[in-house]
Formats: C-alpha cells, structure tokens, sequence
C-alpha cells in the first residue's frame, strides 16, 4: 500500500500540524484497540467503534479553538483524547468509577465536561443538535464570535430533531457546523433505505444552508477545510452542514458485528484507513520516520497502561441512597422576596405577565422563547408589549418545533444562560416530550450539569377547546424524576412561584390554567416577591374533612364548600405538586379524619392516586373513611359543552364529598 489512496500533496501546512493531527489520530487507534481487549476479558460493559473514522474527530476538534464547545457522539473518542482529558478519567467512566463523569449512573459517551466544553449524547441521538443550536445562539447573544461544532450519523438525520434544529439555526444565523458522519450504515440499515437522495449535504439547500461534502478519511482535507469553515463562520456567523464521507469498519457496537457488509466493500474501506494512509505520506514525505514513529506509539501505549492502572486501583462505587436521591436535583436555596410595595387586584394572566416582566428586568440575560410570542404577544397575549421593553434578541419567536426550542433551552443553560420557554398549549410539549424526560430531567443526575429552564404549560378544560387544547398533563411529568411542576390556582400565587421558578437552576414545568386567565382576579404585591417552592397553601380550615386540590379544581372545591356552609373542610391547595407538600396533607388528615382529592385531569394514574397511597400508608390509624378520589373521565376531553360538563368532575364533586361525609 502506498499513500497513494489519498491526495495528501495540496496543502500549506507546515511539519508540526502535521504530527500533531498523526498523533491525535493514533492516541484513540491505540486507546480503541486496547478497549476491544478489556471488551473481551469483560473489565468494560460496551462498545462503539470509531476505528477508520479518526480524521474527521481529530481534524474538526484540532479546527476548533479550545473554548468552542464540541457535542461529539459515541464513536468520537478523537474528540475526547484530542481535548487532552486524562485517560484515567475515561477509563474511570467506562468502568463505572467515581472518578469518572458519571458516578457509574451512565456508560460509555453519555457524558459531558465544562471543562473541556464537550457536551455527551443522549441514546436518542437527535435532540444534541438542538442543544447545539442553544449553545450557538448564547454565542451570538454575548458577541463571542465561537462556533459550536455537534456530531450525529446519516441514521440520524432521518430524525426530526435533526430537521428542527438546521430550520431553527438558518433562521437565526446561528453559528453551529452540523457535522454528519455518513459510515453508510445506521446499525444495518444502508443508507439508501434511510434516505433517498444522492448526499446528505445536498438537504442543506432546502434550508437555506452552505453545505460541504468532505472525504472523511483525508485527515489534511478535514482539518484545512475545517478551519477554514470555522474562521469564515466566526467572522461571518451562520450554520453550515457538512458531509463526511467515511466509513467504520467494526459493528455499530461490536456485539452487532459486520456480517450485513459485503467483503468487497469492507476490503475498500480498509485500504482507506485514515492512519496507515497519513503515516506512509508522513514517512514519504521525511516528516516521521520508523523510529520515530515506533517510539510514539510506545509512548502512547506506557500512557493508556499507566492510567489503566490509575482506574483499575480506584475502589468501586458502594452505592448511597442518599447520595443518588440528593443528587436528581441542584441544591437551591430559594431567598424567599418579600414585597414591601402596595398591593393591586389584578387578573390570573396579568400576575403571569408581571412575573415574568419582572424577572426579565431583573436578569438581563433572561431569553423568552415561543410561537408567536414576540409582536403578537403571544396566543394569550401575555408577552405583549415584551418586545419593546426588552428586544428581539430577548423575546424570540421560533418556528414551530417544540422538541429543538426545548433542546436550544438546554443549550442555553449549558451556556449560562436562563431561558422560559411556552408551549403555546400544554396539550404541544407532547412533541417535545423526548427532550423533557430524557434530557432535562436526567441532566443532572447523569454528568452534574443542571438544565436552567422554565417551559410555560397554558392548560386546562372547561373553555370548549376540545381534545388537542384542553388537557391537564402535569401526571405526565410528575413521574418523572428530576422535574420539578407547579400548577397554582391564585393570582398572587402565580406571580411568587413564577419568580422562584425562575431562580431555581432545575427544570420547572409551571402549569397555569386558561380557564383562570381572566376569570380569576387577587390583591397580588405590585413589586417583586418570591413564594417558597413545595409549600402548600392552607386555603380553608375546617375539622370535618380534608380537601386536596389544585388548579382550576381549587375553585370548584371552594364554590361547593360555599353552597354547603354546614360543611367545615380543611382546604389544601397544593400549589407544587412535585415536590409535594406531604407534612401539610399529612397534618391536616391526621387532624379531620377524612380526605377527598379532587384533579381536574382523569383518574387512572393521576397524582390523586399516589396522594391516596400515601395518606393510606401514612395515615392509615387517623382515618375514619377511606380516602376519595375524584376525577374526570378516562377519556379525552370532548368539545362539545354538554360532553365536556359531564366529563370535567366538578359536577359530580358535591355528592362525592357529602357521600364520604357520611360514611
């Protein structure tokens, strides 16, 4: 073989980038190669090959300035060792070592370091391209002339996160380089059965988007027409696609194998190994030779077997409950607000609107984004007037695609940056619950990194809406660890729990229902204040029964109470439903004997349920009654007036209660 397979002679590059980006390439050969061993001995769990793709990791991270954040995937080790972090920590990560990033909670590439501004891949593959999009788009906001750089395969691009994300960062200029890895197999699947045109990069067109096709296994073409990308994109900020052609000669992950490859093609590819190629021309061309080289490689296996040594000699994880509890949220310690102001009455909508003014004024960075919340001012007109007061930059309108706003929201955050994102109806984060539960709400737990982002939730029935915009979907998220979800049924409570929402550094969906928005009216403080989050509201005291409510169902609760004055009942607003105020509910139960719970959602895996479970669990020798729930029906929520009526339990509410009174 000879260096023939590549043009490596078109190039002013001088001799020391040249070795660099050779040993950069072979540091991971090498690291690879030994991995395969501890694979088959079993010290190592998994893994994903990248032998034969080492150009493109090495040559775009080598582009890249050091403070430019990378989102590799599972099969850029280059990106990794190329950063220079310590073997031992990978090692460490790859064995489930505390040491590692991960605490032995996640494997292989699922991580991230601020350090080394590398952001890891979640299974799902596409939502990092989004995440891109927000990291980008911080650079742009603080004038730092970076780029971001984010991986995924041809497989990936099939996704709709990838098409999101490119649509969102051509129409904000922002400047990410989508680098695709086209190996020619998602898993087994050939490329012609993922997509059906000639290159990936020709969809940059469809987006208004420069595009390249770069040989991926010519690591001098990756690396110069790399940089030169990444220079016109600092001065010049927008998004670019770039196709790598290449290929991995292993399995998608080496349990699958290669068996789905014709050998001719294999033989091909192997004859384009990016590193046997670049040392012969090395070699040819006097840069490197054999002693050199064989001294190199020595010294790069004495590194990979010394930090072996480092992990192996680290004491396994003893696992702490406390430990893994505290740690799906980012300790906050919330400084209650108080306003010293006057107070004013004031609509459930216009306490939303003066949170979130008032936070926008206090934090200058604070980023709004959603459908047509800029001019327009939003679907409920919350955010009208924002534009003027605090600029486009601030107050952003995005095309729809809940899932890539969600993941720019997180890339935000990875960047410093807070952002409050609306679904213009609760009933649409379903197409961005993927970033929700998998991204959001694991981030901490995973790799330490919090998901500063507050995602607005208008919801609720009894307006006619009909199935698609008139859901209560908090038991969606409830369940799901690392979230935190408000759902008030006050103005003065909306506009104290927004603004802490906004300080807590966690993933908070704040629930606020459309039937409220201006049916409801409060004295709420004009000023700024904060209320504690996870802290019920005693609402009503009484000794006869206790009722557990929130949202729009509080009022319902309050409007039966009223109609029944002979009815003493402690009412709870539970205000947070996670974390849930169980010392009020608990309290008060022990107190009345009794308990009802009222949700406006339908009863089948509700939080009435796991409320019920827990005062039967813990209450169980104060009951007099067993505990009611109360609920709408286990069917969407219908249009029409009369089916919603009888859907929605506020109805049914009164003889349920006045029935467990006589129990």
């Amino acid at each position: 073989m000879t260096s023939s397979q590549f043009n490596y002679q078109n190039h002013n590059l001088d001799s020391a980038i040249l070795l660099t980006l050779y040993k950069n390439m072979l540091k991971p050969r090498l690291v690879e190669e030994k991995m395969l061993v501890l694979l088959r001995q079993g010290k190592i769990s998994k893994w994903f090959s990248g032998i034969g793709q080492e150009a493109i990791s090495v040559g775009v991270t080598v582009a890249l300035n050091s403070n430019e954040y990378i989102l590799p995937m599972h099969r850029n080790l280059g990106v990794f060792t190329t950063r220079k972090i310590p073997l031992s920590q990978l090692f460490a990560q790859w064995q489930g070592k505390a040491s590692g990033f991960t605490k032995g909670r996640d494997r292989s590439f699922h991580f991230g370091s601020q350090d080394y501004k590398i952001i890891g891949m979640i299974s799902h593959l596409g939502p990092q391209l989004g995440v891109a999009d927000g990291i980008a788009l911080a650079s742009k906001l603080k004038n730092k002339n970076e780029v971001t750089a984010v991986f995924t395969g041809e497989g990936g691009t099939s996704e709709g996160d990838f098409h999101e994300a490119l649509n969102v960062a051509s129409v904000w200029e922002l400047p990410v380089l989508f680098c695709v890895e086209n190996n020619g197999y998602g898993l087994s699947t050939p490329t012609n059965q993922q997509y059906n045109c000639e290159n990936i990069a020709d969809r940059g067109l469809g987006y208004g988007m420069e595009s390249h096709i770069i040989d991926g296994n010519n690591i001098i073409e990756v690396y110069s027409k790399m940089n030169t990308i990444a220079e016109s994109v600092r001065q010049n900020p927008r998004p670019v696609l770039i196709e790598f052609k290449t290929f991995r000669i292993r399995g998608h992950e080496e349990a699958s194998g290669t068996k789905y490859v014709p050998n001719d093609v294999l033989d091909m590819w192997s004859k384009k190994d990016p590193i046997t190629n670049f040392e012969l021309f090395l070699r040819d061309s006097n840069i490197l030779n054999e002693e050199e080289n064989k001294r190199l490689k020595a010294d790069i296996l004495n590194e990979i077997n010394k930090h072996l040594d480092i992990a192996y000699s680290e004491d396994e994880i003893i696992p702490n409950e406390a430990n893994e509890l505290n740690d799906v949220f980012h300790s906050f310690e919330n400084k209650i607000v108080s306003s010293c102001s006057g107070f004013k009455e004031i609509r459930f909508i216009d306490a939303v609107s003066e949170g979130l003014k008032q936070s926008m004024q206090r934090d200058n960075s604070l980023v709004i984004m959603g459908q047509d919340i800029a001019e327009y001012g939003g679907a409920f007109k919350i955010t009208e007037g924002f534009i003027g007061a605090f600029g486009k930059d601030r107050i952003r309108n995005t095309p729809i695609c809940e899932s890539a706003i969600i993941e720019t929201a997180y890339g935000l955050s990875i960047a410093g940056i807070k952002s409050i994102v609306e679904m213009q109806f609760a009933d649409f984060v379903s197409s961005g619950f993927n970033p929700v539960v998998n991204l959001l709400a694991k981030s901490y737990y995973r790799w330490g990194q919090n998901a500063d982002i507050v995602i607005r939730m208008p919801c609720g029935g009894d307006v006619g809406a009909g199935p698609f915009h008139s859901q209560t979907n908090e038991a969606w998220f409830t369940k799901t660890p690392g979230l935190k979800v408000i759902y008030p049924a006050f103005p003065y409570d909306v506009k104290g729990l927004l603004a802490s929402s906004i300080n807590d550094p966690n993933p908070v969906l704040f629930f606020e229902h459309k039937g409220l928005y201006r049916s409801i009216r409060q004295e709420v403080p004009v000023d700024y204040f904060t209320l504690p989050i996870g802290k019920a509201n005693l609402v009503k005291t009484g000794k006869d029964i206790t009722v557990i409510s929130y949202g729009a169902a509080v009022h319902w609760a309050l409007e039966t109470l009223k109609k029944n004055p002979q009815i003493s009942a402690d009412v709870i607003d539970l205000r947070t439903l996670q974390p849930l105020d169980l010392e009020a509910i608990f309290n008060s139960v022990k107190k009345t004997g009794k308990a009802i719970i009222l949700q406006e959602d339908s009863m089948f895996g509700g939080i009435a349920s796991d409320i019920s479970a827990q005062i039967m669990e813990q209450c169980f020798e104060y009951l007099d009654a067993p505990v009611k729930r109360v609920a709408s029906l286990d069917t969407p929520i219908p249009f029409l007036k009369t089916l919603e009526n009888q859907y929605l339990p506020k109805n049914r509410f009164e003889a349920e209660l006045i029935a467990i009174l006589k129990y």
